[in-house]
């Protein structure tokens, strides 16, 4: 993923289009990341990718989770919604 591609997947917000499924993203070290983490720390994010310095910061994909109820945010602890495994 490039800085470019970075930028126009935050701002088109949380959720895929079509579809509208939820959005998280995926480190060089498998680490995975909110969308909310990677926008609150997107200064992080930049200078890492830039740098390509495996620090927990360095976004490499960005996926859907279609049916991960149980996915977490790595640096927040917060849960990423799912598409299909919502109760």
């Amino acid at each position: 993923m490039t800085t470019t591609q970075l930028k126009s997947i935050l701002r088109s917000g949380a959720y895929s289009w079509p579809g509208c499924y939820p959005l998280y993203f995926i480190t060089s070290d498998g680490c995975v990341l909110s969308f909310h983490s990677v926008h609150a720390n997107y200064r992080w994010v930049l200078w890492s990718m830039r740098n390509r310095v495996s620090d927990g910061w360095w976004v490499v994909a960005c996926d859907v989770n279609w049916e991960d109820a149980e996915l977490y945010c790595d640096h927040s602890g917060e849960r990423i919604e799912s598409a299909y495994a919502e109760a």
